[in-house]
């Protein structure tokens, strides 16, 4: 059995948790706080970073992007009709470029604030970085998601799914970060409804059940992050 690091919070190991469960697999899962540098984590990933995924036979797999694109390689032939990346090379491309958006641009510009900030900060040592939230990174990152939100909802008003007619990785790598957003009541849901319809749907997935169970302690989601019918 493979074995999972990652944090519950942490929305690249949410985009694997949902990738695994769309395979069909069920890792063991270690949660790992990726501040608290752990000599044994460290020896692992020498980035220090989740998620990582350990293969029973003690290959290590470090990175959302990488993992995904290893589980494709090693088990995605055999996901009849479930497959997650196409198999034509120019949609092979599409999906990695929203990858790329979400695991990378999205964090960057969102989520790392958003999650650092509002929960991690709870946890950390003030030698670690804990402290008060920083508000100027938190009105930061509510301004950028407005324009992902529009950036999802135009491309739903295109197509079946983010990428094209199917459900691949760019679904799951945006409504993974999304849903840590979501948590903690900062998407502005109103704003696009075409893509708030996207979202139901992808959350509505049995994949999606574990990440709905989720709960930060003393800080209960918003009313409406495990409401299907949002």
């Amino acid at each position: 059995m493979a074995t999972l690091y990652h944090f519950p919070f942490c929305a690249n190991s949410r985009f694997i948790r949902l990738v695994l469960a769309e395979m069909g697999l069920e890792p063991s899962l270690v949660e790992e706080r990726p501040w608290d540098r752990r000599d044994a984590f460290l020896l692992i990933n020498p980035a220090g970073t989740t998620p990582v995924l350990m293969e029973q036979g003690g290959l290590v797999v470090p990175g959302g992007g990488i993992i995904a694109e290893y589980l494709d390689e090693t088990r995605g032939l055999g996901l009849t009709g479930r497959r997650l990346m196409p198999d034509h090379p120019a949609e092979r491309v599409e999906v990695r470029r929203l990858m790329d958006w979400f695991l990378v641009k999205f964090d960057a510009e969102v989520t790392g604030y958003l999650v650092t900030e509002k929960i991690a900060k709870r946890f950390m040592t003030s030698a670690t970085g804990g402290g008060p939230p920083d508000m100027n990174a938190i009105r930061a990152a509510r301004t950028n998601v407005r324009y992902h939100l529009k950036y999802i909802g135009y491309l739903m008003a295109r197509r079946r799914w983010i990428a094209g007619d199917h459900l691949t990785y760019a679904d799951l790598a945006a409504a993974a970060h999304l849903s840590c957003v979501d948590y903690l009541g900062d998407v502005p849901w109103d704003e696009d409804e075409t893509a708030r319809d996207w979202y139901a749907r992808v959350k509505s997935r049995p994949s999606f059940r574990a990440l709905l169970a989720d709960r930060v302690a003393g800080m209960p989601p918003a009313g409406h992050y495990a409401d299907l019918d949002f």
